[in-house]
């Protein structure tokens, strides 16, 4: 890294793609109501290769327990169902034809509280790549320094910057999980 604002523009860069991350694995935690991105997850066996469920059919959620999979292609019904089946998301398929209908069936207490440890092990694995993101950047900051691009007072005002990021960073993941949380545990 040349300059201080091209390791900034980095850090944020990584470390707002580790937010993004984590909102999309807490997309695939379900809260007791149907969500499309429920499904986001899933890979079907479809033409020889493993292919997205988003590109074999149109998911939707007609209500608010049950979704529905409109196969474009007759033949993959049953490789979609199967692929939903095998899903650690405890879902059940009924399949029409090349519609699919999914009831989500209401969570569990048991089920709520494991969903939460789960969140908060993505939330976790998110903060260790954030404070890896953070790491990386105090080594680009400290070889500034040791070319002499720097002084001691910039390099101490820029690892302050850093770590601001960090905190806000890890505030914004806390933020989410407790989101997420309430979401899972509310009735």
């Amino acid at each position: 890294m040349s300059d201080f604002n091209e390791i900034k523009n980095d850090t944020k860069t990584r470390m707002d793609k580790t937010i993004d991350s984590l909102k999309n694995e807490f997309g695939g935690l379900r809260a007791g109501r149907a969500h499309v991105s429920l499904l986001d997850g899933i890979m079907v066996e479809a033409y020889g290769s493993m292919t997205p469920l988003s590109q074999v059919g149109t998911v939707s959620t007609p209500d608010a327990r049950t979704l529905s999979i409109s196969v474009w292609d007759r033949g993959l019904a049953k490789a979609v169902e199967k692929a939903i089946l095998e899903s650690d998301l405890g879902l059940n398929p009924a399949s029409d034809g090349q519609l699919i209908r999914i009831p989500i069936p209401p969570l569990s207490e048991e089920r709520r509280k494991e969903l939460v440890k789960i969140a908060g092990k993505y939330s976790e694995s998110s903060k260790v790549a954030i404070r890896n993101v953070r790491r990386d950047a105090l080594d680009d900051v400290k070889s500034l320094k040791k070319e002499g691009s720097i002084s001691e007072d910039d390099e101490k005002r820029y690892e302050n910057e850093i770590q601001k990021m960090t905190d806000d960073s890890i505030k914004r993941i806390d933020e989410l999980l407790s989101q997420k949380e309430k979401d899972i545990m509310q009735v």
